[in-house]
């Protein structure tokens, strides 16, 4: 298995992230032209915020996954801290290799360095293949997921 480098993304990254989170049936409909001004100012935003990690995964030194990793302090459960895990991808001719899988196991580090009591995602469900790469990393289906699309 190939190991990957996990970092900090910078705006130089904002490309290949855009490129992969546009590579699916979901994404293709939603995402834009990588240069749009609206992720430079997503990303200014979240790489301020000091809750908030957006990550790129490396190997050989090209950037060939993404994830973005939140953490939620609370009040419920005695002020427990939480994190979520938003917007994973692999690069589609890479999937299936294991990359993945070290992508969300620095997640789980991460939170657990971080205090958290849980890890949690949502995931389309649409998305058949992610549920089993999830389920065999020992996530369950434990709620009911909303949403409400407000533009």
């Amino acid at each position: 298995m190939t190991d990957l480098a996990v970092r900090r993304a910078t705006a130089a990254d904002l490309p290949a992230i855009v490129a992969m989170l546009a590579d699916d049936h979901l994404g293709a409909t939603r995402e834009g032209a990588p240069d749009d001004p609206a992720y430079a100012a997503a990303f200014a935003e979240i790489d301020a915020d000091p809750h908030q990690r957006l990550v790129v995964g490396e190997v050989a030194g090209e950037v060939i996954a993404t994830m973005q990793l939140t953490i939620i302090p609370g009040i419920g459960r005695k002020g427990a801290r939480r994190a979520l895990i938003e917007a994973v991808r692999v690069r589609s001719d890479l999937r299936g290799g294991g990359l993945g899988k070290q992508l969300i196991r620095w997640a789980i580090e991460t939170a657990r360095t971080e205090g958290c009591v849980m890890v949690q995602l949502t995931s389309d469900k649409s998305r058949t293949e992610a549920h089993r790469f999830y389920d065999r990393l020992g996530f369950t289906q434990s709620h009911l997921g909303y949403k409400l699309t407000l533009r």
